[in-house]
């Protein structure tokens, strides 16, 4: 059974991704926490950028095992969705946070069975679906768009890499 541990694994142009990855989720975060101290004061910026660190982290750490980032990745969402929405905090999850979940659950959907990558897309929409009870607006707007992207490049790219075989696998290794 495949556990999504790709340890020893790289994919060409995997640094170069993840190096861009990094910039727009620091640049996300970093102009979400700004808007966040203007708009709302005091330490109301603090939650949500730890949020958006952990998520985002999680997800450029998602080639060792996408599997447990994907978890992790929405349980973490799932419990700030909750948080914000029992605590007054800003609405979760941000746009940063929903930027690396969809990450996290596309490539899930791209590489795990396809029980895990379903489990992992519907622990996907329970986050969205938790956005959408605590509130309407452009936050849970944003989630669902990222949560449907996620969907569409996971499979378009699981779709599109069924008839390729690595060169190991092309030699029987």
């Amino acid at each position: 059974m495949d556990t999504g541990n790709t340890a020893g694994r790289t994919r060409p142009g995997g640094g170069a991704v993840n190096a861009g990855l990094g910039a727009v989720f620091a640049l996300g975060i970093a102009f979400t926490a700004f808007m966040l101290i203007r708009s709302w004061g005091g330490a109301s910026w603090v939650f949500t950028t730890g949020v958006g660190v952990g998520v985002c982290s999680l997800a450029l750490l998602r080639e060792r095992q996408r599997a447990r980032t994907a978890v992790a990745g929405s349980a973490v969402a799932a419990a700030a969705v909750t948080v914000s929405g029992l605590a007054d905090l800003p609405q979760e999850p941000s746009p940063a946070t929903a930027l690396g979940l969809s990450v996290l659950i596309g490539s899930a959907i791209r590489t795990l069975p396809p029980a895990q990558a379903g489990g992992i897309a519907l622990a996907g929409l329970a986050v969205v679906a938790g956005a959408w009870i605590f509130g309407a607006g452009a936050i849970p707007v944003l989630a669902t768009l990222a949560w449907i992207a996620a969907l569409v490049t996971g499979v378009g790219l699981r779709t599109l890499g069924k008839g390729h075989r690595g060169p190991a696998e092309r030699h029987g290794r």
